[in-house]
């Protein structure tokens, strides 16, 4: 492919500006500030990017001093999936657990306080809230990042969520269209297909996304799947049907349209980056996140060069790329300008744990003494999916820790886990932590395993609760953050 190195011509500023990528390390380091002084306009951040608040908000600093207007965005949606607190665990509950307790004025409170803390650190365009009914229950990739099955209530916190990010200054970009929530597969690996009639998807995938529009959302996030009452041929991202025809044309939609990241599978595997750029940006898309796992200026040089390529062969038109990188200014405009309301609250009252508090739902506590002598906490771990990632802690066994010293601690997997957690735990009180049981036949095996001989166990479910409860008490968190797992364990110790 043909180098293009002046980086100043229009064409060229245009095509990095409508890139967003990633990077590694903590500091922005000199290619990225280079390429932001040659029209490059947005960067992604994620948990790789982050030690602190201070560092994170020295970080923004360091790309503003470069371009005042950069567009910074995250994959900060609370909950499972969180990268201001990668390492310790979220502050907030995610969506599920929220659409538990079905209070919009605590969702739109926690997505201000969430967008808050953002601001405050310099990042001002959040890809969050996933607007994804969570129709089947196998799903491997949205499980408690959907605020539940119901497309009412999806659709009445998804505006409310965006709402709430927005008015702290914090840019909402709703995800994943035209909804990811009737799917089997996770197209971080391959390439999904949702099978449903264009009527099914109207009534129930496309109603949480025309509430997010009616409150203003500011982005919008394409989903790597193909849907054939939309488009036989190609998946959402890639379709000119989906993002111009029915995101733009029937639905009225006028800001930012990003791709999810072009090098997940279903993508990268089928078309490849640099070709699944150009035909996203030819099919309505307006900013190609990338850097997930690509987080590099040498991919950066070929998106761009492929954009550049593909309008000077007609393939792309250069009104289309033009428009494209002008939303992208827009919003980075909007990013720089606007002021958030949102303030910050008073010693006590952390909106995050008392929402976690309010999502439990408590089954055998009638019969239930509180336990004072410390317990074992078996984890029974599944793998993480990418998006959630492996870094982030779960569980109540820390929170055990605290509130009863002495706890011990194990994770398990696999068909002798039940067995195993018998053996470690020994006489001690088994508190045996699940995360989606109904989805993992091994972990539905071990708490056969382990209730059959220790009835007494205290079970707590941090996926979506689709499995009967059972143990000698159950908590259903709806969710896997910290402060879910600090509401469970004040639960199991009676505080």
């Amino acid at each position: 492919m043909t180098t293009f190195a002046s980086g100043t011509d229009t064409l060229t500023r245009d095509a990095l500006t409508v890139l967003q990528p990633g990077f590694t390390g903590t500091t922005a380091p000199d290619w990225l500030l280079r390429r932001l002084g040659e029209g490059l306009a947005s960067v992604g951040l994620f948990g790789r990017n982050i030690a602190s608040p201070q560092q994170l908000a020295a970080l923004t600093a360091q790309l503003r001093a470069e371009r005042d207007d950069v567009l910074v965005a995250i994959d900060e949606e609370g909950g499972d999936v969180t990268r201001l607190e990668v390492r310790s665990g979220s502050s907030f509950p995610g969506n599920h657990a929220l659409g538990a307790v079905d209070d919009v004025e605590l969702t739109r409170a926690v997505a201000a306080e969430l967008g808050r803390r953002l601001a405050e650190c310099g990042v001002k365009l959040n890809w969050a809230p996933s607007a994804d009914v969570n129709s089947n229950p196998a799903n491997p990739v949205i499980g408690v990042r959907s605020f539940g099955a119901d497309t009412e209530l999806v659709a009445r916190h998804t505006a409310a969520y965006v709402t709430g990010l927005q008015s702290a200054g914090v840019a909402a970009c709703t995800k994943h269209f035209p909804g990811h929530g009737d799917t089997a597969v996770d197209s971080h690996h391959a390439l999904p297909r949702i099978d449903v009639s264009a009527q099914v998807l109207q009534e129930r995938e496309l109603a949480p996304f025309r509430a997010a529009i009616a409150a203003g959302t500011r982005a919008m996030m394409s989903a790597h799947i193909l849907v054939p009452a939309l488009d036989p041929d190609r998946p959402a991202t890639l379709s000119r049907r989906v993002l111009t025809g029915l995101l733009r044309g029937e639905l009225g939609y006028d800001g930012l349209i990003v791709t999810d990241g072009m090098e997940m599978r279903a993508i990268a595997a089928t078309y490849g980056i640099e070709r699944g750029s150009v035909l996203a940006v030819a099919a309505g898309a307006d900013a190609i996140c990338v850097g997930g796992g690509l987080a590099d200026d040498e991919t950066v040089r070929r998106l761009r060069d492929a954009l550049v390529t593909a309008v000077r062969s007609g393939e792309l038109a250069e009104e289309r790329l033009a428009e494209a990188a002008e939303r992208v200014r827009a919003l980075a405009r909007w990013t720089a300008s606007a002021a958030g309301t949102t303030a910050r609250p008073a010693a006590g009252t952390e909106v995050g744990l008392l929402a976690a508090r309010r999502a439990l739902t408590v089954t055998g506590a009638d019969g239930f003494t509180p336990l004072t002598e410390p317990p074992y906490a078996a984890a029974l771990t599944p793998v993480a999916n990418i998006a959630v990632g492996d870094d982030t802690p779960w569980g109540v066994a820390a929170e055990l820790v605290r509130m009863l010293p002495g706890t011990e601690t194990g994770s398990f997997a696999g068909e002798t886990a039940g067995r195993d957690v018998l053996e470690a735990a020994g006489t001690r009180r088994i508190v045996a932590v699940v995360r989606d049981e109904h989805r993992h036949p091994w972990m539905a095996g071990a708490l056969d395993v382990i209730l059959a001989q220790r009835p007494d166990t205290v079970l707590v479910e941090m996926g979506v609760p689709q499995a009967a409860p059972r143990g000698a008490l159950h908590i259903a968190t709806h969710g896997a953050a910290r402060v879910c797992g600090r509401a469970a364990a004040e639960v199991i110790a009676g505080r």
